[in-house]
């Protein structure tokens, strides 16, 4: 299994709203795209706040060839939305994991 995750420094003055339209917006997108089982939404703990507040979004997949698909067909596109949407309010930081146990 791998985990595609997603880490986001979040702007104090968008925080609610950014948090509301991850859940109800933007993962619902990522998971209708069929790439990806299931997601886990974390606050980072024991980090500077001063330029905002620190989440990260983990989606898992099967299969190396499924987290391509979604990084070549789907990811540009939902990138895009959320530039148009919160410009530089936010910065994401992505990495790719495999789960060993």
């Amino acid at each position: 299994m791998l985990i595609y995750n997603v880490t986001n420094q979040v702007a104090h003055t968008i925080h609610e709203d950014w948090l509301n339209w991850m859940k109800t917006e933007h993962i619902p997108e990522v998971l209708a795209t069929g790439m990806f089982t299931h997601h886990r939404l974390v606050k980072l703990l024991e980090t500077d706040e001063t330029d905002g507040l620190t989440y990260a979004i983990q989606y898992f997949c099967n299969t190396i060839e499924q987290y391509e698909q979604y990084i070549n067909n789907y990811a540009p596109a939902l990138r895009q939305k959320a530039q148009e949407r919160w410009g530089a309010q936010f910065i994401a930081f992505r990495t790719l994991m495999e789960v060993i146990n």
